[in-house]
């Protein structure tokens, strides 16, 4: 059975589309690849995604119409976690002989119909269920009983995570990284197909201004989340005599701490739209990421922007930042390590050129072209009913 042939009825599942971020970006080149395709999700704002996106037919869980009712926004909705399960099982898949799921929570644990392919990309394993659960339990609400709850609510979580795994037929991961722990996690193998960056985009981007006297700017474009350790650049930057100075992108339950730490020369700009952004990375001359990401699209970014990269020395950053010639890499998560960092990449000199270059091979078309393909080879293998 393949794509071309038998034209087999797709549904895509996405967790929620209440942002535009990475997993939104791989959204549209899978509604790009199967334009036909009805999209389910748990949570959707048709404001706050693209409008490519907002023209798709989408159909939500009972969880979208209960973050309504009570309301909750766009951060507030993840109260309804214990439901989520529920919520994605929930979606009737009957109709449908390939089901695709982009998962970093639970769109994979969607039940397909027998005899129906499942193939699941997926950005990360549950990281707050997962090796994260330490950065994630201080924040949560209601003293020691709500930290019981939330590790009695993990529990049941990872098991049901475990199980329903099992039930998808292909895994694809977005980074060696994100192999391995889907590897660790459910001693599964999976396919690593990087995800889409718009390099074209940001070629646009003139050459790094020459420093000024306050010395070099340097962006930050992130979720303001524990695990992105924005925290590490915003300490970094307020040190005493540091030079130059940091603007951070980005929202999230982070923000009030960081805007308390910020010192003078850093500026916390919340969410920008997309000319703002060009016009920041036009404006700076490199970018620092102190995030344990999965693959890390920022950094792609950068590269095509012809800004070199200072990035955490694991994860998916190493599929892309190369140490000392992309960028510069820090092994520790301290300020002391990426301060030595910044101190280095003042040092070296990078070409633009060079650095749009190595970001080529992450462009939508490269994804699209490899995600088909591989889904057409899954389709086209015997299947038992």
């Amino acid at each position: 059975m393949t794509v071309g042939a038998l034209a087999p009825r797709i549904a895509i599942v996405h967790d929620w589309m209440v942002s535009m971020r990475g997993g939104e970006r791989v959204l549209e080149s899978l509604c790009r690849l199967y334009p036909r395709a009805p999209v389910f999700t748990l949570r959707y704002d048709p404001r706050a995604v693209s409008p490519e996106l907002a023209a798709r037919d989408v159909r939500t869980a009972f969880t979208d119409r209960l973050a309504r009712l009570l309301p909750l926004g766009a951060t507030d909705f993840r109260a309804l976690l214990p439901l989520f399960p529920l919520a994605v099982q929930s979606f009737r898949l009957d109709d449908f002989d390939l089901v695709l799921s982009s998962s970093h929570a639970v769109a994979k644990g969607a039940i397909a119909r027998p005899g129906a392919l499942h193939v699941s990309y997926v950005h990360s394993p549950m990281r707050y269920i997962w090796e994260a659960t330490a950065d994630y339990r201080p924040a949560v609400p209601g003293g020691a009983l709500g930290r019981a709850a939330f590790a009695a609510l993990a529990r049941y979580l990872r098991r049901w995570d475990l199980a329903s795994t099992k039930r998808v037929d292909v895994l694809c991961a977005n980074s060696r990284y994100t192999q391995a722990r889907i590897r660790r996690t459910y001693g599964r193998d999976a396919e690593v197909i990087e995800p889409p960056v718009d390099a074209a985009r940001f070629a646009r981007i003139p050459d790094p201004p020459p420093v000024a006297g306050g010395g070099p700017v340097y962006l930050c474009v992130s979720a303001l989340v524990p695990y992105k350790r924005v925290e590490l650049a915003v300490r970094a930057f307020s040190e005493p005599g540091r030079r130059g100075r940091l603007i951070v992108v980005g929202d999230g339950a982070e923000r009030a701490r960081l805007e308390r730490l910020a010192g003078p020369s850093v500026e916390l700009r919340g969410r920008v739209d997309d000319g703002e952004l060009e016009r920041l990375y036009a404006a700076c001359h490199a970018v620092v990421h102190p995030a344990l990401d999965d693959f890390g699209i920022v950094p792609v970014e950068a590269l095509a922007a012809g800004r070199p990269v200072v990035a955490f020395a694991e994860g998916g950053s190493l599929d892309s930042v190369r140490d000392g010639e992309t960028g510069v890499l820090f092994a520790e998560p301290t300020v002391a390590a990426l301060g030595a960092a910044l101190d280095r990449l003042e040092r070296l000199s990078f070409d633009p050129a060079r650095l749009r270059a190595a970001a080529r091979r992450f462009d939508r078309a490269t994804f699209e072209n490899r995600f088909g393909a591989f889904v057409e080879a899954c389709l086209s293998r015997p299947r038992t009913a």
